[in-house]
């Protein structure tokens, strides 16, 4: 079908289209904004931003959909619709517009339906549904009682392979029974208590009569399950050990896409194998694996091709690479394996040839890569973000990339957003330090600015050249902003990352310390308005920071740790406690000697900020709450803020805002 054509329907059919002339007007207005004085980002900010995500090429190659998620103010809550945008970028339609967010959108095998999930009506589940791609009403494919986690189309498209979790019984009764629980890892953030196994199976979705056939049962769970190009297998990942909770085993099995078909195994690493993605001629998968077989939070997964036959042993592809690789896709042809690679403050594609094992770099930058998707044999569908431009989708033609969708136009067209440089900084014990800076717009280089020390949590994550709306955020208030790749981060290989396990608050504070001698030396930074701020991990940091010294004046502390022995059996952490710190009954000293902040209260002078989530259950609000109680006991001004209802991740769209309101009063009042 014809654009024109094709246009008509949509228009037609009610769907918001922004045409050429509406995009001519867009660059106008856009261009407008451009001559006219521009203002700084603030707080308000985080209702305008969009976010995209979840890209997927149609079959013929010439559309693309994704997700849109955007701030509705009413609701205090992101609402997410699916769009679709051409190739060429001169067409973008809004497909949804409804208050039920839609997510997860598939083409049909040929290329006539667009199929996605919603909890629509005020279904408590969600469901998933079936549009025209011509336009019109979605219908309702599925009246499922249990939770859809994931799905995907058969190669002939007359099925649907669903991951679902089975739920015996979500009754919400007036008086909840009592939860009784016998597991051993029992608490994940969001989740909540984790009870008796619910277990994750597989089955297949008659798409013409409705009909659901059980693929896989028992009390094992089955995940990342793919068909076959050829539609005759599938493979997916369970753990079939003893006792799931106490290890990471999980390993890759193909059984035929039939009811009842026995699977075989095809992985026999006792480490993690994990993301099964076949090859065009259904003869290889490639897969990542964990580079150690026990567990350790700090893992680097390594790319690995096996014949699906099982014929002969899995090979590695990246190890040498010694770099985090994800987001797997075969090249049209099968001859190579596109990945996304994380490298010092970069997130780039990378191909390996299959048959040489050797990679090359198709397209990098100063930038952040993401959503890789095939499209042609030398063209990459991939989701990517600049320091000062949010993420967008991009044709990646060649190694070029060409922006498709600009709906991140607006958000930024009045804003003067902060310049941003990387360094390098050199910590006492001779290690090298990547961080990147923020420096407000219009502010000379030369003059010293108060500056904050914004630390990643993770531990095992990288600050990137892609667009850091907390950064900018805080920048924009008249703050250098620095964020600092510690030892502990990724992207600068596996003995980088690992070197601090069962040793935190040695290494990274050295490092930090560095980075701020550094910025100090340059005559960027007033070394007598330095603040430290960070969350998660990055909230510990910022802990061990303040009781190692008192050169920052002021801090905010989110989601740390107190006294670690006391979040064991607390935390979702069961096994890093396990496997790096030992149990404290037998390890009580390794457990005090990384809880020196709590432990030597009395020597931290600097005013901190303390917030967490109520119902965080990845670092519990016990933690936090520790550590302000302990400065409010010897008198160190702080102060806590408790979100309500808000897990490890703030999401109430009226919280963040009022996060970086509290940030920006904090560090104004102690260091402006």
């Amino acid at each position: 079908m014809n654009l024109k054509k094709q246009y008509l329907l949509f228009a037609a059919m009610g769907c918001l289209l922004h045409s050429s002339d509406a995009q001519t007007s867009n660059e106008g207005q856009a261009a407008k904004a451009t001559m006219s004085s521009k203002r700084k980002i603030q707080p308000s900010d985080v209702y305008r931003l969009q976010n995209l995500g979840d890209p997927q090429v149609s079959p013929e190659g010439t559309w693309i959909a994704y997700t849109l998620s955007s701030v509705d103010s009413s609701q205090n809550k992101r609402n997410t619709d699916i769009w679709m945008v051409s190739w060429d970028g001169k067409q973008n339609i809004q497909l949804t517009n409804s208050p039920d967010a839609e997510s997860q959108p598939r083409w049909s095998p040929d290329g006539k339906y667009l199929s996605f999930v919603s909890s629509r009506n005020g279904e408590t589940n969600a469901q998933i549904w079936l549009m025209n791609r011509l336009g019109g009403e979605g219908k309702k494919l599925t009246n499922l009682k249990t939770n859809l986690m994931d799905y995907s189309w058969s190669p002939d498209g007359k099925k649907i392979l669903m991951t679902i979790k089975t739920l015996a019984d979500t009754s919400k009764p007036k008086t909840p029974k009592p939860i009784v629980i016998d597991r051993y890892k029992f608490k994940q953030d969001v989740v909540g208590y984790i009870t008796k196994r619910d277990p994750i199976h597989l089955y297949l979705l008659d798409v013409a009569s409705n009909k659901i056939d059980t693929l896989t049962s028992g009390e094992f769970d089955q995940t990342g399950a793919v068909f076959s190009p050829d539609g005759k297998q599938i493979a997916f990942v369970s753990n079939t050990t003893a006792d799931p909770d106490r290890n990471i085993n999980t390993d890759i099995f193909v059984m035929e896409a039939k009811p009842k078909a026995p699977a075989r195994q095809l992985t026999k690493w006792p480490g993690e194998d994990e993301s099964p993605v076949w090859s065009p001629d259904s003869k290889t998968i490639a897969y990542l694996s964990s580079s150690t077989e026990g567990y350790t939070a700090y893992q680097q997964m390594i790319l690995h091709v096996v014949d699906a036959s099982g014929v002969s042993a899995p090979k590695p592809l990246s190890k040498s690479l010694d770099r985090p690789v994800s987001n797997i896709k075969f090249t049209k042809d099968g001859s190579q394996i596109a990945v996304l690679i994380s490298d010092d403050r970069e997130r780039y594609i990378g191909q390996f040839n299959l048959a040489t094992g050797g990679l090359t770099k198709v397209a990098g930058g100063k930038k952040a890569y993401s959503a890789l998707q095939a499209h042609s044999p030398n063209n990459w569908l991939a989701a990517m973000s600049e320091p000062q431009l949010p993420t967008e989708l991009y044709a990646v033609e060649n190694g070029i990339p060409r922006r498709l969708t600009k709906h991140q136009d607006e958000f930024v067209a009045p804003l003067e957003l902060s310049s941003v440089e990387g360094f390098s900084s050199t910590s006492v014990d001779g290690a090298n330090v990547s961080s990147i800076a923020f420096r407000p717009a219009g502010v000379s280089a030369t003059q010293k600015l108060p500056t904050l020390f914004y630390i990643h949590g993770g531990p095992v994550a990288q600050d990137e050249y892609g667009f850091d709306l907390t950064r900018q955020m805080l920048s924009g208030a008249g703050y250098m902003v620095v964020g600092v790749n510690y030892r502990g981060s990724s992207g600068r290989g596996w003995e980088y990352s690992k070197t601090i396990s069962a040793d935190w608050g040695n290494k990274e504070v050295k490092d930090i310390h560095g980075a701020v001698d550094y910025v100090v030396a340059k005559g960027w930074a007033d070394k007598d308005k330095l603040g430290i701020v960070g969350w998660s991990y990055g909230g510990m940091l910022t802990d061990y920071l303040i009781a190692t010294d008192t050169r920052f004046k002021a801090a905010s502390s989110g989601a740390g740790v107190a006294m670690v022995s006391s979040l064991y059996g607390v935390d979702q952490y069961i096994n890093q406690y396990d496997n790096e710190l030992g149990a404290p009954w037998k390890n009580i000293d390794r457990y005090l000697k990384i809880s020196y902040p709590f432990l030597q209260a009395d020597k931290i002078k600097t005013p901190t900020q303390f917030m967490v989530g109520e119902k965080d259950f990845n670092v519990p609000s016990v933690g936090t709450e520790q550590m302000y109680q302990a400065l409010r006991s010897i008198g160190t001004p702080t102060e806590l803020i408790i979100y309500p209802g808000q897990f490890h991740g703030i999401s109430v769209p009226s919280y963040i805002k009022d996060r970086f309101d509290r940030y920006i009063s904090w560090f104004n009042k102690y260091l402006k």
